[in-house]
C-alpha cells in the first residue's frame, strides 16, 4: 500500500486487538491485491441508549487505480454485527467480493453474452401465410 492504513474510531475507545484484528484482515486484501493505493477503516460503536445489544459499524474506503471500492452497509440489519469482530470479517470479506470484481474486469476477463441475432422482415405473404427475413 503506498499510504498507511488508516483506521478510526468513532464513539469507542482505541482498541489494540481490534487495530491487530484490522491490520491482519487487510494484509491478506494486500497479498490478493497489491496494487491497493489508500485504505480507510472506520469502525463505529452505536450510541449507548439501544434497548438491545449494540451492533458495531464497520465501513472501508480502498483506492485502487481507477477505482473506489466502498464498503458501507446499515448495521442494524445484522445482530451478528454487536460483535466487532464479526463485524470487521463480514465488512473485509464484502470488500474482497468488490476487489476481486475490480481485478477480473481490469484484467479483461468478464463474460461476455452474444448479442442476438437481429433480422429484417424483407417480404410479407399474408395470404400464404409466410414472409422472409433477412440477416445482416
Amino acid at each position: 500500500m503506498k499510504t498507511p492504513l488508516q483506521i478510526v474510531f468513532r464513539n469507542l475507545e482505541r482498541s489494540d486487538s481490534i487495530e491487530a484484528a484490522i491490520k491482519e484482515r487487510v494484509e491478506k486484501l494486500e497479498r490478493f491485491a497489491d496494487h491497493i493505493i489508500r485504505c480507510k477503516v472506520t469502525v463505529e460503536a452505536p450510541h449507548k441508549h439501544h434497548a438491545q445489544g449494540n451492533v458495531y459499524h464497520v465501513a472501508i474506503d480502498l483506492h485502487v487505480p481507477g477505482r473506489e471500492i466502498l464498503v458501507n452497509r446499515d448495521p442494524n440489519k445484522n445482530h451478528a454485527h454487536e460483535d466487532v469482530y464479526v463485524a470487521i470479517r463480514d465488512a473485509v470479506n464484502a470488500a474482497s467480493r468488490q476487489l476481486e470484481d475490480y481485478i477480473r474486469v481490469s484484467r479483461g476477463k468478464i463474460k461476455t453474452h452474444e448479442t442476438p441475432l437481429h433480422g429484417k422482415i424483407s417480404e410479407i405473404h399474408p395470404e400464404q401465410d409466410f414472409g422472409r427475413i433477412t440477416t445482416p
